[in-house]
């Protein structure tokens, strides 16, 4: 796909609501840029309140036809999306990058992660499995059926603009409840672009609306005070996610919220450091450390401190940076000149602080780099615990490594925050490695692994990272309500 290819018919730029590509119904568009280059892409239609609403009538008008369907037809539905998403693979991959500006193998490892969640959940659909038992006292049975939660408002980032979709879309279709997306205004191109494979797949008119907007809190609000929303699905930073718990109370809104993160990853001593490295690499640059499970402050015992951090650097400095969309880059730009601003803030606070920033710790002096949003790959080394540069998401490619001297004090310092969303530590000892991960206070823990993310798993976090989950069974619970019948026969 090239630039000239967003001009092609078949890409969405309008909003698409009931089935249909609309205009803003006050005429608006927004600026669509390229983080590679800092220039405009395209223009995407501003979806107003009015707009907000109609996607709200859409949503309402399919939501009885839908509900009613068997999970069969709906499992078949999603099962044809995921095979129009890999077929179509490559183009949605290059499609991320310009919007997003990740490498292109990010973009392709997200695209095919975001199809998995509709295999997962044509697998799922047909297992929305109820209760009947017999009440302890013997009067009655008691029958427990799931039914899907009604009008779903789904609110998605724009780091992982296909995954964090079809995460949310996948779970609400498979349930039989109806959704509207409300995309990131920096990626809205990936979110339009499931709407037209979901059409394809054979989804009904109104089951999936999808409302590109810069008026977000606006368009927000109005959906979730209007009554026939029954259900909230936020992922972003946690200082909104608090808004919108404040939002959805109004109407006592079902609300599940992935929010943010600040992952410790810890080092023991006994650890293969060579499987460390790799998976700190994993941890840290997958999305070039624009990720809410990226690998935010590095805990590395005293005795392998050095040695880890020389080899972190040699990998980090061997990185390619530049344009997403070029052969062999594997590190493309941050997603807008506002995200570079705060990377740089942080690590020049805590090179004052008394770091030393062993590679990188700047924007990029090539003049090649000067139009786009980057950031070069940074190793800080003797980061003080308390430094600014640990308590906040760094969303970019920084790794600030911190010395402990044992178990408990490593446990202490990865649990000092916050958040709670996930935590990685590597060590050869089986034994501690389950014991320290069950002591971190995370809702998911990477033992010897710098991934975890995985359609069949239950995704989520503790603490103020966020309420509920997705992936795995749990994520369809969450768009399905418990009703139970109290029978007599």
């Amino acid at each position: 796909m090239s630039l000239d290819n967003l001009s092609n018919p078949d890409l969405l730029t309008d909003l698409w609501i009931g089935g249909k590509a609309v205009p803003a119904s006050d005429g608006g568009r927004f600026d669509v840029l390229d983080p590679a280059t800092g220039r405009v892409l395209t223009t995407v239609a501003d979806g107003s309140v009015d707009d907000a609403i109609a996607a709200v009538d859409a949503a309402d008008g399919a939501a009885a036809g839908w509900a009613a369907t068997s999970p069969r037809e709906r499992a078949e539905i999603l099962r044809r999306a995921w095979e129009l998403m890999t077929e179509q693979a490559d183009d949605l991959a290059k499609l991320v990058t310009l919007e997003n500006g990740k490498a292109l193998a990010d973009a392709k490892g997200e695209v095919a992660y975001a199809a998995e969640f509709f295999r997962w959940y044509s697998e799922e659909a047909v297992r929305a499995v109820g209760q009947l038992m017999t009440a302890p006292s013997g009067a009655n049975k008691i029958m427990v059926l799931q039914q899907p939660v009604g009008i779903c408002v789904l609110v998605t980032p724009w780091n992982f603009p296909a995954a964090m979709a079809t995460r949310k879309i996948g779970p609400a279709l498979a349930a039989g409840c109806t959704v509207v997306l409300k995309p990131a205004s920096d990626t809205p191109l990936t979110a339009l672009a499931m709407a037209r494979i979901l059409d394809e797949a054979g989804v009904p008119a109104g089951v999936v609306n999808v409302l590109p907007a810069r008026r977000s809190g606006a368009v927000v609000s109005a959906m979730l005070h209007d009554p026939r929303v029954r259900k909230l699905s936020f992922t972003g930073s946690t200082e909104v996610g608090r808004v919108l718990l404040k939002e959805a109370a109004d109407q006592v809104i079902n609300c599940s919220m992935e929010l943010g993160g600040n992952a410790p990853f810890l080092v023991f001593d006994d650890a293969d450091l060579d499987a460390a490295v790799d998976g700190a690499m994993i941890a840290k640059m997958r999305n070039g450390g624009e990720a809410c499970t990226a690998a935010n402050r590095f805990y590395v015992q005293r005795g392998v401190a050095e040695e880890f951090g020389r080899r972190l650097a040699e990998r980090m400095t061997a990185l390619r940076m530049g344009p997403g969309l070029d052969d062999g880059v594997q590190l493309g730009p941050l997603v807008n000149t506002g995200a570079v601003d705060k990377v740089d803030e942080l690590v020049q606070g805590a090179v004052d602080a008394g770091a030393e920033a062993v590679v990188g710790g700047r924007r990029p002096e090539d003049a090649a780099y000067s139009d786009g949003f980057f950031y070069e790959p940074t190793v800080l080394l003797g980061v003080r615990p308390g430094s600014p540069i640990l308590d906040e998401e760094i969303f970019g490619p920084v790794a600030p490594i911190v010395t402990f001297d044992d178990e408990n004090e490593a446990i202490r310092l990865a649990n000092a925050t916050e958040y709670g969303l996930v935590s990685y530590l590597y060590t050869g000892d089986l034994a501690r490695g389950l014991r320290v991960s069950e002591a971190l206070d995370s809702g998911m823990v990477g033992l010897n692994r710098g991934l975890v993310s995985d359609p069949a798993a239950p995704f989520g976090g503790t603490k103020q990272s966020g309420i509920g989950r997705e992936g795995g069974h749990d994520g369809m619970l969450d768009y399905l309500e418990s009703k139970y019948i109290a029978v007599t026969w």
